[in-house]
């Protein structure tokens, strides 16, 4: 049995929600669908986790949209995995960014981002490290192998 998180990120959407929700938990591992609705009705709450973390969206109508102020962020283990994430959502009028951010169908802003990234932007050797900034800001989706030669070259 699962209690019910004192505190959860709410997401404003204007209508689908559980549609968003459906494609999110399917996407990230670990992840859970807790409000289901019965005969094709939408809720006006949907509770669920992503890889543990919970949320909820509230089917509020036109009056906010989504911001890239805030971002869902998402670490990837490799290449396969960050393009799965990327193709999927931005599918069906998903846009993609710069820099790993891309913005879902629904206006949510998030960031695919591989575990490679951070170690290689924080490493010792900032010379390396500003090559790989470099190439990373070239960038839609994230090129593992690109980083890396980035990094590795002289």
């Amino acid at each position: 049995m699962t209690h019910p998180s004192k505190v959860r990120t709410c997401l404003w959407f204007e209508k689908d929600g559980l549609s968003a929700a459906r494609l999110y938990t399917e996407l990230i591992p670990d992840s859970v669908l807790e409000t289901s609705a019965g005969y094709g009705a939408e809720p006006m709450i949907v509770a669920f986790s992503l890889g543990g973390v919970p949320y909820q969206i509230l089917n509020g109508g036109p009056h906010f949209r989504p911001t890239p102020a805030a971002s869902i962020v998402v670490t990837t283990s490799d290449q396969t995995e960050t393009d799965r994430l990327w193709e999927a959502l931005t599918a069906n009028g998903g846009e993609p960014g710069r820099c790993g951010w891309l913005t879902d169908r629904w206006g949510v802003s998030w960031q695919i981002v591989p575990e490679v990234l951070p170690r290689l932007l924080g490493a010792p050797d900032r010379a390396a490290a500003g090559r790989a900034q470099a190439a990373m800001m070239q960038m839609g989706k994230i090129d593992i192998a690109a980083l890396e030669a980035a990094f590795n070259a002289s």
